[in-house]
């Protein structure tokens, strides 16, 4: 009889995290997820029953994060799978934003998924199995994108420490995915997840253009399937070799292919530049 895996995903009551759990559950996966509100996961998740743990997690405290792993280990034993999900979207160009709204977003999308990893390590290095899942974005592959900086810079740094991770764990048989995601029809790009500079300044024409764009354009638009999301996820999740980057959705890996095609044609241009500078 197959053993299901545990799997821990973090920002689990809406988009993604949400319709991933749904499936887990639904295909009798143990699942511990968080939120800022248990109360709410449990009610959008809709399942009673002992596969499922919801926690009230603040993922920027890293002692409640211990506890939060403590509670898995105790109630199913072990944790097989880490899903870090939790994150928002940060609009505004890198004048608008304060110091305040730039460093909220890096706590939450970058420095939440750090405090995981630091708490499921132990954890994986003694049994010499685990697998991370760490969502970033085609953001965080191809920053082109106006009013977008900050967010495009967290979502940058989740690949940059999963790079560096799966380097760190590859011989104790862990594996490190980065997956980016392109447009899914979940309610992303809608209040909640997504916050606007509190102090816009007008000039910044190619950010508001883009902001119209998603306002009236993208919404409802999107391309990507949450629910096939979901499955691609556990689909990769049972494979014995995991890729170190995923991208999800057609608009995703067109824009990955349009981005190293750029690096390409800038390394062809400018290697003369690039190797006049060796001794």
């Amino acid at each position: 009889m197959e053993i299901k895996k545990v799997w821990f995903v973090t920002g689990a009551s809406k988009g993604l995290g949400l319709a991933l759990v749904k499936r887990l559950l639904n295909q009798g996966y143990k699942v511990a997820a968080t939120s800022r509100n248990a109360q709410v996961l449990q009610n959008e998740v809709g399942f009673a029953g002992d596969l499922f743990l919801p926690l009230q997690v603040d993922l920027n405290d890293n002692n409640a994060v211990g506890e939060a792993v403590k509670h898995i280990v105790s109630k199913f034993g072990t944790i097989d799978i880490v899903v870090n999900n939790a994150g928002y979207g940060q609009l505004g160009t890198l004048e608008e934003l304060s110091d305040e709204e730039a460093r909220e977003n890096f706590d939450v999308n970058v420095f939440g998924t750090l405090n995981v990893i630091r708490n499921v390590m132990p954890l994986f290095r003694e049994k010499n199995a685990g697998a991370f899942f760490n969502i970033s974005s085609i953001a965080g592959f191809m920053g082109t994108f106006p009013g977008w900086g900050i967010y495009n810079a967290t979502k940058f740094a989740v690949a940059g420490l999963t790079e560096a991770l799966s380097a760190e764990t590859s011989s104790m048989g862990i594996s490190a995915t980065i997956v980016y995601p392109g447009y899914f029809k979940t309610n992303f790009l809608l209040q909640g997840s997504m916050r606007t500079a509190a102090h816009p300044i007008a000039a910044y024409k190619e950010a508001r253009d883009l902001e119209i764009m998603h306002n009236e354009q993208i919404i409802g638009n999107q391309p990507g399937d949450p629910e096939k999301a979901a499955a691609a996820f556990i689909r990769v999740a049972e494979m014995d070799a995991r890729p170190l980057h995923l991208f999800l959705g057609s608009d995703s890996f067109g824009m990955a292919n349009g981005k190293i095609e750029m690096l390409q044609n800038d390394l062809k241009a400018f290697e003369s530049v690039s190797k006049s500078t060796d001794y």
